[in-house]
């Protein structure tokens, strides 16, 4: 193994050990199937760059680090090939199938050695799905199918396993894959209480936009040279810039890339997934910094505005992630009631948190609030009592007990970070990017 490929291999592990990233099914670490991709590409190339692409090829989808941060440790070429494994819908794109066919054409576009990642990564997830969960198989079958179409130039040997692998899970299953746009693993969003019609619509995705927490940001003609734009970006401590060429923005420059001559030698050019409008849902903002250090926000046709991870510190974003978790709260209070009439929770409760709601609940009546026991839970508690009713979870969307106790514990924690005005970008981004998708998806119906 050698040295970038170890590196890659730490990195990815850690990654996802840090926010308990699990197999869906198996429950087992997510590095078991890192490992496993990395392991089949390494049977038919010899190349460190493809192999630690392999490791590191969910990294930026699903932990927090971005693509910024996998070319500073391991190099542009390495960072080019996770860009391209990388999906670059966003959940307003559209239902499942309209995201997909965005990404199948984007994984057209990729260079044969990330689509022989890609061959690796499809085999072993089709493996998994097609053992554990036959009806969702034939969903993804479909979406293999298409994109097998499109990653003929990877790796032969790698292209005829998938095919094999495809074709045995169809037989496996005994009939053809059915193709619909519609599925949402376990969501059963269309069911779940007050979350229906414009007016969530409306809290969710238009109250607050991109540009209401975009900063402006500063622009360079071509010519400017590297010392002449480090100095104003110091003079207004910021660290990126535009470049304009013959009058048209046409990238970016940061200043840790400055170094001498002219200030284009240094541009970056911007990412079709790295680009969203002043009207944009936060959501997407949310969605472009789960990938990228920055948020570029455009205005009458150009790129003019600027979002950091640390904006989403700003209030309007937290007031926007209170009400979401606000809204999930009084759909678990409708659930509880639909599962729970006449009180039935009470036994699910243990008798010093049923004081406190209680205590709660005398308060609030004292103040002339009308309220009912089961609204004056805590958010946890809430969410506690519902984890016994299997329907309940799987219209919330949790395949499991162990899925749903860790989601109720970290949408808790994001939510005392929010009350306690604490940093939620350091403690709390995975919570904040999975919210935020889902929100994305239930507000979708």
């Amino acid at each position: 193994m050698t040295d970038l490929v170890k590196r890659a291999s730490d990195y990815a592990t850690r990654a996802h050990q840090r926010i308990d990233h699990r197999r869906k099914y198996s429950k087992q670490p997510y590095h078991v199937h890192l490992e496993a991709v990395a392991k089949q590409v390494a049977t038919v190339t010899d190349d460190p760059e493809i192999i630690a692409a392999a490791w590191l090829h969910d990294t930026v989808e699903d932990t927090p680090a971005t693509l910024e941060d996998i070319e500073e440790l391991f190099g542009v070429p390495v960072a080019e090939l996770v860009e391209e494994l990388t999906d670059v819908s966003r959940p307003s794109d559209g239902n499942r199938a309209t995201r997909k066919e965005i990404d199948r054409k984007h994984t057209a576009q990729a260079s044969n050695r990330a689509k022989t990642v890609k061959l690796a990564d499809l085999t072993d997830n089709c493996k998994d799905i097609t053992k554990h969960d036959p009806r969702f198989a034939r969903i993804y079958l479909s979406e293999m199918g298409r994109l097998l179409d499109v990653l003929k130039g990877g790796d032969e040997r790698l292209y005829e396993q998938a095919l094999e692998v495809h074709a045995h899970s169809i037989n496996k299953l005994g009939d053809q894959p059915v193709d619909t746009g519609e599925w949402s693993q376990g969501s059963g969003t269309e069911s779940l209480p007050g979350f229906a019609g414009p007016h969530f619509r409306r809290m969710f995705a238009e109250l607050f936009s991109a540009r209401d927490i975009a900063e402006s940001l500063l622009s360079f003609d071509a010519g400017n040279t590297c010392d002449e734009v480090r100095r104003a970006l110091d003079l207004h401590r910021q660290d990126v810039a535009s470049v304009r060429i013959n009058g048209t923005v046409q990238g970016y420059i940061r200043r840790a890339d400055l170094s001498a001559g002219d200030c284009t030698e240094q541009i970056r050019h911007f990412t079709v997934d790295q680009v969203v409008s002043g009207d944009s849902a936060l959501s997407d903002v949310v969605h472009v910094l789960t990938r990228h250090d920055y948020c570029f926000v455009t205005g009458l046709g150009e790129i003019v505005g600027i979002i950091r991870r640390d904006d989403i510190n700003k209030p309007m974003v937290r007031m926007w992630l209170f009400g979401l978790i606000t809204m999930i709260e009084m759909m678990l209070v409708r659930l509880i009631g639909e599962y729970y009439p006449d009180d039935s929770w009470l036994g699910e409760v243990t008798e010093k948190r049923l004081a406190v709601a209680t205590a709660f609940q005398v308060e609030r009546q004292r103040r002339n609030q009308h309220c009912s026991l089961v609204e004056c839970l805590q958010f946890s508690d809430k969410g506690r009592v519902l984890l016994g009713k299997q329907q309940a979870m799987e219209r919330l969307g949790f395949d499991s007990r162990s899925i749903a106790k860790r989601a109720i514990k970290d949408i808790e924690s994001l939510r005392n970070n929010l009350s306690h005005a604490q940093d939620i970008v350091a403690h709390d981004w995975a919570q904040i990017a999975r919210l935020s998708q889902r929100m994305e998806e239930i507000s979708r119906g």
